[in-house]
């Protein structure tokens, strides 16, 4: 038996249940790991909620990204031993495992070494955001000068985002509500702040541009405002959508993008890691990025033990937070 987070019923953080839960042996190509931290997401909040594009089979296990240490190996598993530190990636399907536990089942094709000598809880905090986060490089290919528009850009996807620019030699813009994190975002890397509720995004844009708009702009909201970004775009610029936190329907902005030959675009992290080959240059770069110093993912708080999790879901979804949110057992 093992302690693990369940939900009966969709809801906010108080469906959260500590339970009692068997916990079976390792079938083949899968370990068992004694879990040290995970690191929240925006996509198990929308999950456990009944938001997210798959309903949950209830009741319904939770958490898919993290760093453990494993403690049994399964038939045919060669690769990993026991003993070794490793970081589970969300690369399965919400509810089809959960780490939200103390000990946990997990595939073997979902999981990495966690890097030598990080500190356990920011190896619970790299693969979703940097993965997601890869789009800029990847698709977009921004390069020196090239200016991003990043909104949300004090989660910690946006703050990849953030970061990867900064290594190619882009201009980081961050868009965020209000003035009240731009100090903080400053420190963080951003070259320019825009307060959306207080400027003028697209004139801000120009400005910073000397008007020729920005080559992409990253955006996890989507709703009506993709008018505006649309709108800062330069020509041939991309919009990449990556969610849908404004609840919104989010249209598509016909004549910004027309008259400018830009482009729309969706985007999930998964697009990266179900192509072996991309997985494979994306992994190493971002492996390369934290030995270099060049990436490292920004903390926004730690919550203790298991029984802590809807109190930091709930944090998660305040909206308070700068980094990532990160849960040690």
């Amino acid at each position: 038996m093992t302690r693990a987070i369940r939900f009966h019923e969709v809801g906010g953080p108080e469906k959260l249940l500590i339970e009692q839960i068997e916990l079976a042996a390792p079938g083949p190509g899968e370990v068992r790991i004694k879990v040290e931290a995970v690191g929240l997401n925006r996509s198990e909040a929308m999950y456990r909620a009944g938001n997210y594009p798959t309903m949950p089979a209830l009741p319904s296990l939770i958490g898919y990204e993290g760093v453990g240490t494993i403690v049994e190996l399964g038939e045919g598993v060669s690769d990993f031993a026991v003993g070794q530190r490793v970081c589970v990636l969300p690369m399965i399907a919400q509810g089809d495992y959960g780490i939200w536990a103390d000990e946990a089942i997990v595939p073997t094709r979902i999981l990495l070494p966690a890097p030598d000598g990080m500190e356990v809880t920011k190896a619970a905090a790299i693969w979703m955001q940097y993965m997601t986060a890869y789009a800029v490089y990847e698709v977009a290919n921004v390069g020196p000068n090239d200016a991003v528009i990043i909104t949300a850009a004090s989660s910690s996807v946006g703050l990849a985002a953030i970061q990867l620019c900064n290594w190619a030699g882009a201009v980081p813009i961050a868009a965020t509500r209000t003035s009240a994190k731009a100090d903080a975002l400053k420190a963080h890397g951003a070259a320019h702040v825009i307060a959306t509720q207080e400027e003028d995004l697209v004139a801000r844009v120009m400005e910073i541009t000397g008007g020729k708009g920005a080559a992409c702009a990253f955006d996890p909201v989507g709703g009506p405002y993709v008018d505006t970004l649309a709108r800062a775009l330069a020509p041939r610029g991309i919009l990449f959508i990556y969610g849908g936190l404004s609840g919104q329907p989010t249209p598509y902005p016909h004549w910004p993008m027309a008259f400018k030959g830009c482009s729309m675009r969706g985007w999930v992290a998964s697009e990266v890691w179900n192509h072996p080959h991309r997985f494979a240059a994306a992994r190493d770069k971002v492996l390369a990025g934290l030995a270099l110093g060049k990436l490292d993912p920004v903390i926004a708080k730690v919550f203790n033990g298991l029984e802590s999790l809807p109190e930091a879901n709930a944090f998660l979804e305040s909206n308070l937070q700068i980094g990532k949110v990160v849960v040690r057992f």
